[in-house]
């Protein structure tokens, strides 16, 4: 308990830092320049320091540009997991407990120097029995505790903030931390990453452009995860001369077409597509690893964004609006003509650069994120997630091919999606569902109709009103009327005080003992009703509207 008061000092004392520059995205306010870039510089760095467990939240972060300004998400996209290496007699004890074996009886050669060293893991090459290479991605000890400690310390925080501030009650902090604790306790359940990887294999094998290594689950445990061994350049690394010798373009098509087919067909994405976890194989294929972190799409949600998407990526704001609005959840303060203008200039700057390397999709998704919060619209997480995706997909595309036009390939590939969903939705099975039920409100609405009228027939139909008595309605007249009947006892205990104090009665120090008693009484009890009114009576939550589904 001492350790989670002390931890949530720190966490407290590092937002009331930076308490003014996190407020300013719901103000409507975008500071720019070098201060900014400062201020942003050093939130990063003082988010590293609260430990590794941050460095993975401030990426999660980066994904809700709702919720930190605009360069503030810049900086948290680059934040590097580079952190200092566990010493590797821990990694061997941690190997060792999970596949219950010597380290030596399991692998053939396991390196001692790590390839990588995250915040949450770090990655061994190792070569098992046969001479298959290897990754091996062994969990930081003590890391799951961290976690857990961190995230109810948000949480609590979190849950204060949507209660007492405005901003918490139009953003739902407590409903962000609640979606990154289930984010960051998949991905530290290495069983979970490697049926990703499985399922993955299998959504891009119509793409030979495009490699994900196979788990080995022999050797794969909660905090244990072997893997096939990705080697290969990074496309950051790719050199002018590289290029001349090899077009990359079809690979950088293939990727995108191929998470435009995860999020919009198979309803998953892989969320953390950046450079880092892409590499340029010796082949001429792209490896694809690290799939800790997926989310999912359900398929009305997938067709919503579908046609979200399109409508943005083809600049007309009209339909990006109507759409936003019917996935979204209208609050109390919902400006709608503000938020039509926003999102009309939004998307004719996004038109305006579509010759050049100016606002990308996945940026466009995270400023209609924003534009929408200040406006009063809240919108679900999918589509910041969609926009981290877009985001980072555009940036290893350039990295692969400078010149290639992503917004063309989106859009070609976004309108052979909506064709594909058309085919669906008149695909006899789903033909056949909606035949059952036309054919169960056929055959069931004479029965309905003629007891309905049976009823009207004679006289005994009936309209009420379920849930009055339980309703909050019932529950606060009650309280108007108990204060009402206090309020009356206090004043008749000081009007009884006053009338008494004439009488003569015994005195106590030269006070008189009845009086004095109805006095304290009455104030007693007026301090009482006063402090109940101040500390238990709470504004009424802004009223929400969903749009028509």
């Amino acid at each position: 308990m001492t350790a989670y008061w002390k931890r949530s000092g720190q966490i407290l004392q590092f937002l009331m830092r930076y308490r003014r520059d996190l407020a300013a995205p719901f103000a409507g306010e975008a500071a720019t320049g070098a201060d900014d870039r400062q201020r942003a510089q050093a939130f990063s760095e003082d988010l590293a320091a609260l430990g590794p467990a941050f460095v993975k939240i401030g990426q999660l972060l980066s994904t809700h540009g709702d919720v930190l300004p605009a360069a503030w998400v810049e900086r948290l996209e680059s934040l590097q997991e580079d952190v200092a290496p566990v010493d590797f007699a821990q990694v061997r004890a941690v190997v060792e407990a999970e596949l219950g074996v010597r380290l030596s009886h399991a692998f053939e050669a396991f390196d001692e120097q790590p390839l990588g060293s995250a915040s949450l893991a770090q990655v061994h090459r190792a070569v098992l029995r046969g001479g298959h290479a290897v990754a091996v991605k062994v969990q930081r000890p003590g890391i799951q505790e961290q976690v857990r400690c961190d995230m109810d310390v948000l949480a609590s925080l979190a849950g204060r903030l949507d209660r007492m501030t405005d901003a918490g009650r139009r953003i739902r902090f407590a409903d962000a931390v609640l979606d990154m604790r289930r984010t960051l306790m998949a991905e530290l359940d290495f069983r979970s990453e490697a049926e990703n990887l499985e399922r993955l294999r299998a959504y891009l094998e119509p793409y030979p452009e495009l490699f994900v290594p196979e788990p080995h689950w022999s050797f794969t445990t909660a905090r244990v995860l072997t893997m096939d061994l990705v080697e290969g350049d990074k496309v950051t690394t790719l050199g002018g001369i590289r290029r001349t010798e090899r077009d990359f373009a079809p690979l950088a098509e293939a990727l995108v077409r191929a998470y435009l087919d995860q999020a919009f067909v198979h309803g998953e994405i892989h969320a953390d597509p950046h450079p880092g976890n892409i590499r340029v194989l010796a082949d001429g294929r792209l490896g694809i690893f690290d799939a800790g972190m997926i989310a999912y799409l359900p398929p009305r949600r997938r067709s919503q964004l579908l046609k979200l998407l399109l409508a943005a990526v083809e600049g007309r704001g009209d339909d990006v609006v109507r759409e936003a609005v019917s996935i979204g959840t209208r609050l109390e303060d919902f400006d709608e003509e503000r938020y039509e203008r926003g999102v009309a200039q939004l998307v004719a700057r996004y038109a305006a650069h579509r010759t050049q390397r100016g606002l990308s999709e996945g940026r466009l998704m995270l400023e209609l994120t924003r534009v929408s919060t200040q406006c009063g619209l809240r919108l679900p997480a999918d589509l910041n997630l969609l926009g981290k995706t877009l985001f980072n997909l555009r940036h290893v595309c350039d990295c692969l091919e400078p010149g290639l036009d992503v917004r063309e390939s989106v859009e070609r590939h976004l309108e052979s999606l909506i064709g594909r969903h058309l085919r669906q939705a008149f695909s006899p099975a789903l033909l056949a569902g909606e035949l059952l039920d036309a054919e169960r409100l056929l055959f069931g609405l004479p029965r309905k109709l003629a007891d309905a009228l049976s009823l009207v027939a004679e006289n005994r139909l009936q309209l009420r009103v379920v849930g009055l008595r339980e309703s909050h309605l019932m529950e606060n007249l009650q309280k108007i009327a108990n204060r009402i009947a206090a309020g009356l006892v206090v004043a008749a205990l000081l009007v009884a005080s006053a009338l008494v104090m004439r009488v003569p009665p015994t005195q106590a120090s030269g006070y008189p003992l009845l009086a004095t008693g109805l006095f304290i009484v009455a104030a007693v009890l007026g301090l009482c009703l006063v402090l109940s009114s101040l500390l238990r009576d709470r504004r009424s939550p802004p009223r929400q509207q969903r749009g028509p589904q």
